[in-house]
């Protein structure tokens, strides 16, 4: 495999574990496209993990295919698949007695990478994922949490793989480094350019990181496989509609920044209207709008010039488009 993005797709895929009644996985077919983030969401038992355990062939399957660029991951020798495959796990798994520059550079370090190229890269990584320099001499357990997760990352992303596999790589977080971390994977993703692969079982953030959504159903039966919007807009059926939840209409809401909409022109006196940036989401400008009881706010660019004003009626438009 090379670097870049890569294209994933499963064809008629089906998982059982010995012991169990039915199967873990069944029948899953879905391509995703290369530079994709992907976001498998499900109750439990819907075979998220199992499903992205299987591309790196942590287990078998048990028929199907999974092809990465066409080339069947049965054809890769284990070794060469998983180094072309960067992994990332709630739990982090790094190395405790390894410095922090030693745990990013093991892959390179495994094919032999030359000593300059290998620290060259992992400075370069400290940055793109937020640390300083200096953290690289620094041991797993005198970091945060939120800071070794980056880690992880880093070390996921240092032999430039095309594929990223991620299980619930921000569960154990609380909710405000969560949050942090989800809007920098955002960043490294437009950055970097790969195809994801991304297990929760939040539909929040499935609809906050996905750019596209694979909800499935227990006993590992795909429900839907769409953009954020077009699952919101239009469920497949009653499981994705109660999954997803009631208040479905804000979360749409949510998928889209004040930036991104046609605007109503700025009132000629402005004067008291609140103002808001206009890198905010629809969503959050319509829960201003509630709050403050007015029936417009103006919005901003980032040197505070007006560029429009949104009303209720303009939000409720937005999601009949």
């Amino acid at each position: 495999m090379s670097s870049g993005a890569a294209e994933i797709e499963f064809d008629h895929v089906t998982k059982r574990y010995a012991g169990r009644d039915g199967a873990a996985l069944h029948d899953l077919t879905l391509t995703i496209s290369a530079g994709t983030f992907c976001v498998l969401v499900g109750p439990s038992g819907g075979g998220k993990t199992t499903a992205l355990k299987l591309v790196n062939r942590l287990i078998p399957f048990d028929e199907g295919d999974i092809r990465i660029d066409g080339q069947s991951i049965g054809d890769l020798p284990e070794v060469e698949l998983r180094r072309g495959i960067g992994y990332v796990i709630q739990q982090v798994g790094l190395f405790p007695h390894m410095t922090i520059g030693d745990n990013i550079a093991t892959v390179p370090r495994l094919l032999g990478w030359q000593k300059a190229r290998t620290a060259e890269r992992v400075d370069e990584l400290l940055e793109l994922v937020g640390l300083e320099q200096s953290d690289a001499s620094r041991y797993p357990a005198q970091l945060s949490g939120g800071q070794r997760q980056r880690v992880g990352l880093a070390r996921a992303l240092a032999a430039d793989p095309p594929l990223l596999l991620m299980d619930e790589p921000f569960g154990a977080l609380d909710p405000i480094t969560r949050s942090r971390l989800q809007d920098e994977l955002h960043r490294l993703h437009r950055e970097v350019a790969k195809t994801v692969i991304f297990v929760t079982h939040d539909i929040d953030e499935a609809i906050r990181m996905g750019d596209r959504i694979a909800i499935l159903r227990e006993g590992g039966v795909l429900a839907q496989y769409d953009t954020p919007d077009a699952i919101l807009a239009h469920p497949a059926d009653d499981f994705v509609a109660q999954f997803i939840g009631e208040d479905r209409a804000l979360r749409r809401l949510a998928l889209r920044r004040l930036r991104e909409v046609e605007l109503e022109p700025s009132p000629a006196a402005a004067d008291g209207l609140l103002s808001i940036s206009h890198a905010t989401t629809v969503r959050n400008a319509v829960s201003l709008l509630l709050e403050s009881g007015m029936d417009r706010v103006l919005v901003t660019d980032d040197d505070d010039r007006p560029l429009g004003s949104l009303t209720l009626a303009r939000a409720a438009e937005l999601l009949r488009l």
